[in-house]
């Protein structure tokens, strides 16, 4: 049943002109039209529009298609002013001109208040009714937020010969008969409550409009409100409200049904722009939209809110969308589309063929050879070793177990699970059967793990306990899987469906059923895998992999340190551990806490290596060093054991040469190398220690601007620059001119795919590139006259002082040969193009506190740096990011630093 408003809600009023002088608004775009009721009779309505068809009529351009946009509850046409104005602007630049009509539903906003409730389907019908009375002709882009999406979407599934593309700000056209509405509106649609807080009092408006983030401007506040001041003019928010759909008996939900279904039927270019901390259209309802929807390009903007069109530049992104993705022209393009660019110069990578990642699962399922080794298993007699046959049979019958509770391809499936024998079995489980593993680093903390897990919405969560809890705690999507059995009061409580051991004894029933088979392999093509950013240069990113870019990782890996059957691998870096399999190599996960790498002790990777005949080690820098601060504990056995390696490798973050110099004295008879590369793209380049010795020092050495010596591109890999400009900004086109100082931008089979659910930042990324698939990679550096690439720091971290560009890490490594300073991070303070230059640093002895360096200090760092330093501070301990332990967050230190030598709160970075 629809909930009862007072009579007096539902008054009569023609449409009429916005007062002039409202915030952002050019009353020029504003008119009134009347138009027809379809099936009315004589009944017409009045509405108000926003529309700059006489603008670009006045400019002599003709509109190359309407952007039709359609407000929520309780807003009006106000919120597309931005976009209304960018769109003429664009128009007025030589730009494509799209005509911008934004509407007033009625009764909402100044068009009319008709007297008369209007369901969603009266509401469809309008929005046709005016369409028809304009005349408008395709092609049309739908644009709608809140409540307006739906419409606008009910618009788009009845108009398919206008339609060219659909646009969405936060909104849903479906609800879940078993998840309740959400609890804002649930509160609004209690009896006696609905009236007074929408019509009788401004309450409901008040508390959409304090949903903004940052806090609306009390100007533009005020703009919004200038349709509702009185209760007669706020009957529409009311029946907005009473029209919500809350269960199947409502009149609207049969309405509300087919334009759910319908949506799944458009087959044009979709655009979704979401705010995530929305406490009324959350991320479940976005997942519901990518799944109707599943070639649209989606961006979430981490910071915003219900409010998403104020609270960032929805405008520009909606406009650059439309043109780059062509849409209304017959060249249209769907989500995975390449924008357009110049290509950087060379040959494309030769291929790399396809072999799926179980393949020496399935040719060794009868081996008793060790696959994998786990020191520190979580329950049972240690160290836990696991055979080829056992590993096989346990993925194979994983695998069929997720079929049987429901789990299909491209179901998400999130995996909390510390790196060991658990872990990697559902994880080549989920892989075989299609479904997309999303993998977050619990060193994220559980602020940043509810970001990423709630961003990826997955279908399924497989955790240990504390994943579970936190999962059951913080509210995480998906039905819960315990990797070990829980009494059943815990499993209610955490809301756990299943074990791994009910998934075994499930998935052993249906082989036995189905005769030994499994489902077909997943194509090459088919997303394999949501990889999350360490979250060490901003919010964790999702980077998403295909099935044939993660075998090119391990193709990649193969061809440049020879690992395979017969490799016994240490890994103290989880990427890896998982990956052993794929390469067919014995793998063995040494003891420590993997969400502080830095717990890694020598003895445990001594033990870790002995264990598998490790040849191959590998660690992140900061789980290096304190290997070699604890190699005092070694025993003669444990020196033997590290002996038999041949290669070891750190990467991560940049590895200084006497680290690596003093890992290889423990380990006499390995090669040492540290790769560089991303989680968007694990091996980019390499380089062994007598390779750092020869570039830094000698015939073959660099003296260009400092950094640090990555090494030549791989045998798969291609790597440019784009130079910087006068104000640090990367706009050369992407080359390999020596001594050229710009953003490093990377391609390669094995690079990721795109970002999950971050359009915007996945166009920065390829901006200016065509062609293959590149990744500009945020770094900046440069290529040397033997090829070989040294990074200098990171594009955000460039610094632009009246002498110039300045990149951060050469000047800290001349900082770091001071007596005394152990780390140094360089960070700018100031005006971009006055920045003065400060130095913070690390000491030993360690300081107390911090605070300006000793003159002898400071004298000695300016000395070193060569170039102008406004002030040295010491610091007990610098800002780094968890995963490695050593990335320095430079981006926080020059606030920080700008504030205490402003004379704020002197505190710890």
């Amino acid at each position: 049943m629809t909930p009862r408003l007072p009579g007096a809600a539902w008054a009569t009023a023609p449409a009429e002109l916005p007062p002039r002088g409202l915030a952002g608004l050019d009353h020029s775009f504003s008119r009134v039209v009347t138009v027809p009721q379809h099936g009315g009779g004589a009944t017409t309505h009045s509405w108000h529009l926003l529309d700059n068809q006489d603008h670009l009529a006045d400019l002599g351009v003709a509109p190359v298609g309407t952007v039709l946009c359609v407000h929520g509850n309780p807003t009006w046409s106000y919120l597309w002013r931005r976009l209304v104005r960018a769109a003429t602007d664009a128009a007025a630049a030589g730009g494509p001109a799209w005509r911008v009509v934004a509407v007033d539903q009625l009764d909402m906003g100044f068009s009319a208040r008709t007297g008369s409730p209007r369901p969603l389907a009266r509401r469809i019908r309008d929005l046709g009714d005016l369409t028809d009375g304009l005349g408008l002709s395709g092609p049309v882009v739908t644009l709608g937020h809140d409540w307006g999406g739906v419409v606008s979407l009910g618009w788009a599934v009845d108009h398919p010969e206008l339609l060219a593309g659909v646009a969405l700000l936060n909104t849903a056209v479906h609800q879940p008969e078993d998840v309740p509405i959400p609890a804002p509106l649930r509160v609004a649609l209690r009896p006696g409550v609905l009236g007074r807080v929408t019509v009788s009092t401004p309450a409901f408006l008040e508390t959409t409009l304090a949903l903004a983030r940052p806090a609306l401007d009390p100007a533009v506040k005020d703009g919004y409100r200038a349709p509702y001041r009185e209760a007669s003019r706020r009957g529409g928010i009311g029946g907005f409200v009473a029209d919500i759909p809350a269960g199947p008996d409502h009149p609207s939900h049969a309405e509300l049904r087919r334009v759910a279904q319908g949506v799944r039927g458009l087959d044009v270019p979709a655009l979704l722009l979401w705010g995530p901390r929305d406490p009324i259209f959350g991320d479940r309802y976005l997942d519901d939209l990518v799944d109707r929807l599943p070639r649209a390009d989606v961006h979430r903007f981490e910071t915003a809110g219900h409010l998403v069109a104020e609270d960032v530049d929805y405008a520009t992104a909606t406009l650059t969308w439309l043109h780059e993705r062509e849409v209304g022209t017959t060249s249209q393009v769907l989500a995975g589309g390449t924008p357009a660019g110049a290509p950087p110069d060379g040959d494309p990578p030769p291929a790399v063929p396809y072999r799926p990642l179980w393949h020496h699962l399935e040719a060794q399922h009868e081996s008793t050879a060790t696959a994998l080794v786990e020191m520190a298993p979580p329950s049972g007699p240690a160290p836990r070793v696991v055979s080829w046959r056992l590993l096989s049979r346990r993925v194979h019958e994983l695998a069929a177990g997720l079929r049987t509770i429901g789990v299909r391809p491209g179901d998400r499936v999130s995996l909390l699970v510390p790196p060991g024998a658990d872990l990697t079995a559902v994880l080549y489980a989920c892989l075989r059967i299609g479904a997309v593993v999303v993998v977050v680093d619990a060193g994220l903390g559980l602020r940043g793990l509810t970001r990423a897990v709630r961003g990826a919405w997955p279908d399924h969560v497989i955790g240990a306990l504390p994943g579970l809890t936190a999962a059951r705690a913080l509210g995480w999507p998906g039905q819960r899987i315990s990797t070990v059995p829980l009494p059943g009061p815990a499993a209610r409580a955490l809301g756990v469906s299943f074990s791994l051991a009910d998934l075994s004894d499930l998935g052993q029933a249906a082989l036995l059923s189905q005769g030994g088979g499994l489902p077909a392999e997943p194509s090459a093509s088919d997303t394999a895998a949501v990889l999350f950013t360490s979250g060490s240069t901003g919010p964790a990113k999702g980077v998403v992999y295909t099935h044939a870019q993660l075998a090119a990782v391990c193709e990649a890996l193969c061809a440049q340190y020879e690992i395979g059957p017969g490799t016994g691998l240490v890994a103290g870096f989880a990427p890896f551990a998982l990956l052993a399999p794929a390469l067919g190599a014995r793998s063995v996960t040494p003891a420590m806490d993997v969400t502080s790498p830095k717990t890694l002790t020598a003895s445990s990777v001594a033990a870790a290596a002995a264990a598998v005949d490790a040849t191959v080690l590998f660690l992140s820098p900061a789980a290096l060093a304190n290997v070699v601060a604890t190699a005092g504990a070694l025993t003669r056995a444990d020196h033997e054991a590290l002996a038999g390696v041949r290669t070891f490798l750190s990467a991560g973050a940049p590895v200084p040469e006497r680290l690596l110099a003093e890992a290889a004295r423990l380990m006499p008879y390995a090669e040492p190398h540290t790769p560089y590369g991303m989680t968007e793209g694990l091996l980019m380049t390499d380089i062994t220690l007598a390779g750092i010795r020869a570039a830094t020092t000698g015939p073959g050495s660099d003296d260009g601007p400092g950094g640090v010596c990555v090494g030549v591109p791989t045998a798969t890999t291609r790597v440019r620059v784009s130079a910087l400009d006068g104000q640090g900004r990367a706009v050369g086109a992407p080359g390999t001119t020596p001594h050229v100082t710009g953003e490093i931008v990377v391609s390669a089979p094995h690079l990721k795919d795109h970002y999950d659910r971050l359009h915007l930042t996945d166009r920065v990324s390829r901006h200016g590139l065509a062609g293959d698939r590149w990744h500009r990679t945020g770094d900046v550096g440069h290529l040397d006259d033997h090829g070989r690439l040294w990074v200098e720091g990171r594009l955000a971290h460039v610094m632009v002082t009246a002498d110039g560009v300045v990149t951060p890490v050469g000047l800290e490594q001349r900082v770091e040969t001071v007596p005394g300073v152990v780390r140094a991070a360089v960070v700018g303070v100031g005006p971009r193009g006055t920045q003065q230059l400060v130095v913070v640093a690390e000491t030993d002895p360690v300081a107390r506190r911090v605070a300006l360096a000793v003159p002898s200090v400071a004298s000695a760092v300016r000395a070193a740096a060569g170039a102008p330093v406004a002030a040295v501070l010491v610091v007990p301990r610098l800002p780094t990011d968890v995963r490695h332990n050593s990335k320095i967050d430079r981006a926080h230190l020059s606030g920080w630093a700008g504030q205490v030598l402003a004379g704020g709160r002197v505190r710890q970075p």
